[in-house]
């Protein structure tokens, strides 16, 4: 681990985190940057930060550099809840906190690193570092998730979610009670304009994103909602919800405008501490099997943390 100590002096001009820092370190991107900010490992005056944090003057900034991933993965027995599994694929309800592939700041402890000690066959497709993986759900979402054991799989279940045909049912916890009881979501998503850790429908450009949503239940300040993606993009539920005014409980990137704040319910607001991440389960995927032709389609119970808080939830209006 390269550990870099930086002062911002006092009388220095304002100036953003991840701006000052790839300043100082001139062999680093700002890209890189950033994703060690988003991953945690840099700390101002002892404490995380965002990246677009403004620096007001004589803060101290530590760095710390994880060393070079490996040129592969290594295998790692780290217990899998399997759902599904042949010579062409395998399907996986993760867990939420599991970080699906290797990457910046997080080399170990991942979902590929667990498939490669249970399977000896992934497909090589997806390259070094994301063997067997067509697709992805957020480090702390949990749910279905199917990786490809051989190329002809991973090419049939690529071309699947490039063209939307995977069926991807989700369901969520979020703030407000929305005034219709389902409808439509679409519009471009791309990087925000001033939040860079961030994804947003306001952006200059991005990729079109279709969400289709629906209300299950309905406890006052707080919904259950299940949700149909047509597209799959990153942060996609999350950023539509969070716009259309409907964040999810406990994310901790996209603002909730102070809706926890103004929960008067002191067990609410421990249940949604103790979640400790956005309340999102990706519940259903379907798909054809790519060699036998057949439809499969997985569906998995909400995890633990989200189903205690439906509970209390039905148990008490807020």
């Amino acid at each position: 681990m390269n550990l870099t100590i930086l002062d911002f002096l006092p009388e220095a001009e304002p100036t953003r985190l991840d701006l000052f820092i790839c300043r100082e370190l001139a062999g680093e991107t700002r890209a890189t940057i950033q994703r060690l900010i988003e991953a945690g490992n840099v700390l101002v005056d002892g404490k995380t930060a965002r990246a677009s944090l403004k620096l007001k003057g004589g803060e101290r900034i530590r760095v710390e550099i994880p060393p070079p991933l490996p040129a592969e993965p290594q295998p790692e027995a780290i217990p899998l809840e399997v759902l599904y599994e042949d010579s062409d694929l395998i399907v996986i309800d993760k867990p939420a906190g599991m970080v699906v592939h290797p990457g910046a700041g997080n080399s170990t402890g991942t979902l590929v690193n667990a498939l490669l000690a249970h399977c000896s066959d992934l497909s090589g497709i997806g390259g070094e570092l994301r063997p067997g993986i067509v697709h992805r759900l957020d480090k702390d979402t949990s749910g279905v998730l199917v990786a490809a054991k051989s190329d002809r799989a991973h090419q049939s279940l690529s071309s699947q979610f490039s063209v939307h045909s995977v069926k991807r049912v989700y369901q969520a916890l979020v703030y407000g009670s929305p005034k219709e009881d389902g409808g439509k979501i679409e519009g471009i998503i791309g990087r925000h304009p001033t939040e860079r850790v961030r994804l947003s429908g306001k952006a200059k450009s991005g990729k079109h994103a279709v969400t289709r949503w629906r209300v299950k239940e309905r406890y006052g300040r707080v919904s259950l909602v299940e949700l149909r993606l047509e597209t799959g993009r990153t942060h996609q539920i999350r950023v539509h919800l969070s716009e259309a005014g409907h964040p999810l409980l406990g994310d901790p990137l996209y603002p909730d405008g102070g809706r926890f704040n103004n929960l008067t319910d002191t067990q609410l607001r421990k249940l949604i501490t103790a979640l400790g991440r956005q309340a999102l389960h990706a519940r259903t995927l379907g798909f054809i099997h790519p060699a036998t032709g057949e439809y499969l389609e997985f569906t998995t119970e909400l995890p633990k943390d989200m189903a205690a808080l439906i509970d209390y939830l039905r148990k008490s209006v807020v």
